[in-house]
């Protein structure tokens, strides 16, 4: 078994949702949750299959943010794994919906922070351990922080 870690390039102004998966349906799935979660919304999404074909299912809205998704589950090259890149909106938007899709099993990250996929290969194929959201804390909140933080949560609407 060898490791790997594949630092993700994320498209400019996305967000990413990075999961696992189980089912050729998927794809199709995913695509009406995000269709009708958020009317704004700009996505990508992708789909690898680990059987049969073995083959990388795409659709979305944005023809780049398509692109980009299937490009990147190319590099992680791990089966029934999904990627999304949204534009106009955030996971938070989504992620109770997708979680509810029946064959959804995991999502690793819902971030806009740079990531590393942490990947397992072997004969088979490969496996995604794990992924490194963003950088490690620096210290703990104090008031001027926590003030910040509050306003920016009304700035872009998601507290009164």
């Amino acid at each position: 078994m060898n490791f790997e870690e594949l630092k993700l390039t994320i498209p400019d102004g996305c967000n990413v949702i990075l999961g696992h998966s189980h089912f050729i349906k998927t794809v199709e799935d995913l695509y009406e949750v995000l269709i009708t979660g958020c009317s704004s919304a700009k996505f990508g999404l992708a789909f690898s299959e680990a059987s049969g074909p073995c083959l990388v299912r795409v659709d979305g809205n944005d023809e780049e943010l398509k692109k980009s998704a299937a490009q990147s589950l190319i590099q992680i090259g791990c089966g029934h794994t999904f990627i999304i890149y949204l534009k106009n909106s955030f996971p938070i938007n989504f992620l109770n919906a997708i979680k509810n899709v029946s064959e959804v099993c995991r999502i690793h990250c819902a971030t806009a922070n740079p990531i590393i996929v942490l990947i397992a290969r072997m004969e088979q194929g490969g496996a995604i351990i794990g992924v490194v959201d963003g950088a490690s804390p620096k210290g703990i909140e104090d008031i001027e922080y926590t003030n910040s933080r509050k306003k920016f949560l009304r700035d872009i609407g998601y507290k009164r």
